[in-house]
């Protein structure tokens, strides 16, 4: 341990010095970047030593017992580059891992994009602190954006360190943890500098493939149908939320590129939020109770949040599409992925649109 943590601060020296070479942002982000990943790598404990520990929560036990049997199957059937990731565990002592902050202007749903040398751009910065992520959030609407702040209970390094899992990803049901455990190691698979979008639906793709496969091989039949069932009436529920935003997304990108009055092109754009509420609530009354989007809902529906939505769903039917077009192989897959993340973005995104069902 004391050797691994030797060549863990080594580790960091070097990408502190990358991203201070790169010039991208204060020196008071990246130290608490840092320090708070560091203070993961520090914290971590083998899952098999924490499994032996009779003081460990019968539900902590059984989710981390449960992770080593995702890991197995993450390799050996969705070949997914698990290596040493999760196969340690922390104890966060808080409710997310970090928060990222999403900004956008106020009349355009193009979200603020930060640069970094090792993952490139991308439309969100994160924080391991909950104040500091609030604290940027409100010095960028000082400067007129609108800003969104969302908690994160999982995140890939992209290969850099072993993950280890978060106290945060255990906040779930066994098949939402699955789920997370294949999307963190996609992005370890296949991940393309600057472009959100894509990395994201290829992951929400493999998570989604990955969950249905494994939902599969629960030896009890009844209750791997009752689990079944309500994984496919979570994504129902999710793919209506989806579908219910992005026509919202869409209105207000044509109103956008319109020359209006501010005052008139504000007042239109309320009345185009005030719409989506009202039409979640008539959704809402078909899930039989449900209320999970409801804290979704409370918030602004700004452009920062708005956008988050057609960023991290954008590709997934095209990817879906890929998928049966190679008759449901991964790896044939994931190559056909890596062919689409070697393109230009705009050939790739052209690519991309062809695939999608509904363009």
């Amino acid at each position: 341990m004391r050797i691994a943590h030797k060549a863990t601060v080594a580790q960091l020296s070097v990408a502190l010095l990358a991203l201070l070479l790169g010039g991208c942002d204060s020196l008071a982000y990246y130290r608490q970047a840092i320090v708070g990943q560091l203070s993961l790598l520090q914290q971590r404990q083998d899952i098999a030593k924490v499994l032996q520990d009779p003081a460990v929560p019968d539900s902590t036990r059984h989710q981390l017992a449960l992770v080593l049997e995702l890991r197995k199957f993450a390799d050996q059937q969705l070949h997914l580059p698990v290596r040493q990731h999760y196969s340690s565990y922390v104890d966060l002592h808080r409710a997310y891992i970090v928060w990222n902050v999403f900004a956008a202007p106020e009349f355009s749903l193009k979200p603020e994009q930060w640069c970094y040398p090792v993952a490139g751009c991308v439309s969100y910065r994160g924080y391991f602190s909950e104040a500091d992520a609030r604290n940027f959030a409100v010095q960028l609407e000082q400067r007129g954006l609108e800003t969104y702040v969302g908690g994160v209970s999982a995140y890939s390094t992209l290969g850099w360190f072993n993950d280890p899992v978060p106290s945060s990803m255990l906040n779930r049901d066994d098949a939402q943890l699955a789920g997370t455990i294949f999307h963190e190691l996609a992005h370890q698979l296949l991940y393309v500098n600057g472009d959100t979008g894509f990395n994201e639906s290829f992951a929400t793709l493999v998570e989604q493939e990955g969950q249905q496969r494994w939902l599969q091989t629960l030896p009890d039949a009844m209750n791997r149908q009752q689990v079944l069932s309500a994984v496919i009436e979570a994504r129902k529920r999710q793919q209506q939320f989806v579908d219910l935003v992005l026509p919202t997304v869409a209105e207000l990108g044509r109103l956008y590129q319109q020359t209006l009055p501010v005052t008139e092109m504000r007042s239109r754009k309320r009345g185009i939020q005030a719409d989506l509420r009202q039409r979640y609530q008539q959704l809402k009354t078909g899930w039989n109770g449900y209320s999970g989007y409801d804290h979704w809902f409370a918030s602004d529906l700004n452009n920062a949040q708005l956008a988050t939505v057609a960023t991290y769903n954008q590709w997934v039917p095209a990817l879906q599409q890929l998928l049966q077009r190679q008759g449901g192989d991964l790896e044939r897959f994931y190559d056909a992925a890596r062919r689409l993340s070697q393109l230009s973005a705009a050939e790739r995104e052209r690519q991309l649109k062809e695939l999608s069902p509904e363009l």
